[in-house]
């Protein structure tokens, strides 16, 4: 039986490595495997970053990546964690009765939830920023390089 709790905190932590798809749908789910590739594209961007510094077009294109990955598993975990158990049952558990335990809200549930809720929209908005900040720079750059 899939756990409910078990899934949302595995949305929320294993997330942009795929671990809450693989729990729940198995190892031959598609997107599963595809989720780790904008998350290291976007850890790639950090560490070029680091190496070449804030001017780097490519890392302001990249680390956002991982940001909305982050984001978007931590949506995941919100929709888990506030699903209604009979949905739950039916659709992750349809061997078993509407009311069975697997799909029961919890503490621990709530938790993943909001902790989900805070992080999740702590990095979407981060990366909304960077993403516009540098965005608008290069612009200004640009229009510079045009005027002289």
């Amino acid at each position: 039986m899939k756990n409910k709790t078990l899934a949302a905190w595995l949305a929320f932590l294993g997330g942009p490595l795929g671990l809450h798809r693989f729990y729940l749908h198995g190892p031959r789910d598609l997107l599963g495997w595809a989720l780790p590739i904008p998350a290291a594209l976007g850890v790639y961007g950090i560490g070029r970053l680091g190496r070449y510094g804030v001017d780097d077009p490519w890392s302001w294109a990249l680390i956002p990546l991982l940001g909305f990955t982050i984001a978007g598993c931590a949506l995941t975990a919100i929709v888990y964690g506030l699903m209604a158990r009979e949905k739950w049952n039916a659709r992750y558990n349809p061997q078993a009765g509407a009311q069975a335990a697997a799909g029961a809200t919890n503490w621990f549930t709530i938790g993943a939830v909001v902790i989900s809720l805070l992080v999740g929209t702590t990095v979407l908005m981060a990366s909304i920023a960077f993403s516009f900040q540098r965005y608008f720079e290069y612009q200004v750059e640009e229009g510079r390089k045009i005027s002289q």
